[in-house]
């Protein structure tokens, strides 16, 4: 039985990704910072909850001893929580607008991968899916006939791209993972007010297809809605 942590699960496009993975067989673990959301998303799901906010070193570090005695394993890791930032002109976001961002986007994202690195080495084909974004990107920010171009954000677009970096350099140092970035595409969350023109279910579907790949597929990439792989 493939064991899976899914980080953000009580909702959006983490839901939908565990309902999927509920469905290919995986026993999925569904971690939320709030305990009643994300005990009603599990029982809903057919799966398990963990209480899990990613901002608080023993929070994540509970979690990760929680899964260790009941599980033994991790062989599948989604780093999908995030929130949207500050939503300031440029000018105007300060220091510590950046730092709250990056705390959940960055920082959390290593807070977690860190705690159950210990678990993950210990499968033979684990992965870890990191959600980033197209506005991540450096060629798509910087392309005017891209959407990724109009979006004018310090925090958000920032935070993104160190994620991509983040998910490079764990792949380099730990080979035995598949560790891949993706870009579920601008998809209709409580994140932008459901205002995407991609549904739930199609933003979910490249965090699926990375989360399902074998010890032969690719690792250290970054990759779109499609799967064409990005930058």
């Amino acid at each position: 039985m493939t064991t899976t942590l899914i980080t953000g699960a009580n909702k959006g496009l983490g839901y939908e990704t565990a309902r999927r993975l509920v469905e290919a067989g995986h026993t999925v673990y569904v971690g939320a910072r709030d305990v009643r959301r994300g005990e009603e998303a599990a029982a809903r799901l057919g799966a398990r909850f963990v209480q899990l906010d990613i901002t608080d070193e023993e929070s994540v570090q509970a979690a990760a001893d929680f899964v260790t005695k009941d599980a033994g394993r991790l062989d599948v890791l989604v780093n999908n929580a995030g929130i949207v930032g500050v939503r300031k002109p440029i000018g105007e976001t300060s220091g510590a607008d950046m730092r709250r961002t990056f705390e959940t986007n960055v920082f959390g994202a290593v807070r977690v991968t860190r705690a159950f690195l210990p678990l993950l080495e210990a499968g033979t084909e684990s992965v870890v899916v990191n959600v980033a974004s197209g506005l991540g990107s450096l060629a798509a920010t910087n392309d005017p006939d891209r959407i990724e171009y109009t979006v004018a954000s310090l925090d958000y677009t920032s935070s993104k791209t160190a994620l991509v970096m983040v998910n490079s350099q764990y792949a380099k140092a730990y080979p035995g993972i598949r560790f891949n970035a993706v870009d579920p595409g601008y998809t209709a969350t409580d994140l932008n007010g459901n205002s995407g023109h991609n549904t739930v279910e199609e933003g979910a579907d490249i965090i699926v297809r990375m989360a399902l790949i074998g010890p032969d597929g690719p690792t250290g990439g970054f990759f779109d809605a499609e799967g064409v792989a990005a930058w």
